[in-house]
């Protein structure tokens, strides 16, 4: 069951990457993160609501409470970095860097919650690295990012962020109903993101999104909500080293939907790379 909701939630979430890359054309990436984790929430009310589950909300404990917390503080400086990111740069680019999360939260999960360091998953970790690499690609001309690469900065720091996300949110759901934890996660991120555009002042720019912006960015909170709720229901029930790598299956799906409905160019080095990633990715998986 972990590992079907793992390639579900990979699914919504390919489908977030398009649909928010869509959306946020024109759009501050802070305020589409912000409208995005408004529609999360509602989504992950609704669940919490239709399940029962909102009475067992006081039964939570301190530590639980803690790593939740900061579980969705982590997801929010992940969020940040990686819109700022997605609006800069290619998708078929800044996906596959943001999923080379799965490396740090593989060794995390050895590290920190003692799962095993198994041959095939440590060369699996070490296959999705390399075809990170190869596609980021290099400056032959310059050896420092220019302003046209300097969105790679934002998606690895996004991606360090995400890998811890995912640990913290394991320590923290221990006892806890994965839909409450998601909707206790998503209030910390809500207020995160908001904070930030306040204080900014880009909530102004509210007024200027089209309806096509709010159309792409409602539906892609949708397919955050939907591949959240299955990807933390899966951690919950498996093993993060498993699961976490098959959620990064969508980095393939992603690449695909760049190619064919945002007309990205399928460079060589991109083809390379995402078939590396996917070696790595099966590998992992068996």
């Amino acid at each position: 069951m972990s590992i079907t909701l793992a390639f579900i939630a990979a699914l919504f979430a390919s489908l977030t990457s398009i649909l928010a890359k869509i959306g946020i054309e024109d759009v501050n990436s802070n305020l589409a993160t912000a409208i995005r984790a408004v529609i999360v929430l509602i989504m992950a009310f609704v669940i919490v609501l239709i399940t029962g589950q909102f009475d067992t909300i006081p039964e939570i404990s301190h530590k639980a409470f803690l790593f939740i917390i900061l579980s969705g503080l982590a997801t929010g400086l992940s969020w940040l970095f990686f819109f700022r990111a997605l609006a800069m740069g290619d998708v078929s680019k800044v996906v596959p860097i943001d999923k080379s999360s799965v490396v740090l939260t593989i060794l995390f999960s050895i590290l920190m919650l003692g799962e095993q360091a198994l041959p095939h998953i440590m060369a699996g970790g070490a296959l999705i690295a390399v075809g990170t690499f190869v596609l980021i690609g290099k400056n032959e001309e310059k050896k420092r990012f220019s302003g046209s690469q300097f969105y790679i900065v934002h998606a690895i720091l996004g991606a360090i962020f995400a890998a811890l996300t995912t640990i913290l949110a394991k320590i923290g759901m221990e006892g806890v109903d994965s839909n409450v934890a998601t909707f206790l996660r998503t209030i910390v991120i809500l207020l995160f993101a908001w904070a930030i555009v306040l204080f900014k002042g880009t909530f102004r720019e509210m007024k200027l999104i089209s309806n096509k912006g709010y159309l792409f960015l409602i539906l892609s909170g949708i397919a955050t909500g939907l591949s959240w709720l299955c990807y933390y229901a899966a951690i919950a029930i498996g093993k993060v080293s498993v699961v976490a790598p098959i959620d990064k299956f969508s980095v393939v799906i992603t690449m695909v939907l760049g190619f064919v409905i945002l007309k990205e160019k399928a460079a060589k080095q991109t083809i390379i790379g995402g078939l590396i990633i996917t070696i790595g990715t099966i590998l992992l998986v068996f």
